[in-house]
């Protein structure tokens, strides 16, 4: 089985960096699809962006492209979410999950392994 933890959460400024990480803790984490959601307070979550088992193709929430970019280490069984030109309204709790096969992203419920969260807050 599969655990995720990620890190690297904070309170920055609004215009700050923040990477954060999602790490495993086997290897078979290097065979699946790796996503990140957020969830602000009172808002659903949402998909921001996920990334092949190989690293090969990956994918953006449109309102993040170009913001944030999603990478992996496979030697290191760990994902990673650079974050940059944060907004007050990137504010929220980040998740990463994984999962079989790259398709179907941005629906949670297809998602069967998920990480306790990182709080990123950005003040404005």
């Amino acid at each position: 089985q599969v655990q995720l933890v990620e890190s690297g959460g904070g309170l920055v400024q609004a215009g700050d960096s923040l990477r954060l990480s999602c790490a495993a803790s086997v290897g078979t984490f290097n065979t699946l699809t790796v996503t990140w959601f957020r969830q602000g307070a009172g808002k659903e979550r949402e998909f921001v962006a996920a990334i092949h088992r190989y690293g090969t193709s990956t994918d953006y929430a449109d309102s993040l492209k170009g913001r944030f970019t999603i990478s992996r280490d496979r030697a290191k069984n760990t994902v990673y979410l650079q974050m940059n030109s944060l907004r007050p309204e990137d504010t929220g709790v980040y998740t990463c999950a994984a999962r079989v096969g790259f398709y179907g992203l941005r629906n949670d419920a297809d998602y069967r392994t998920w990480g306790q969260g990182t709080q990123v807050t950005v003040s404005s």
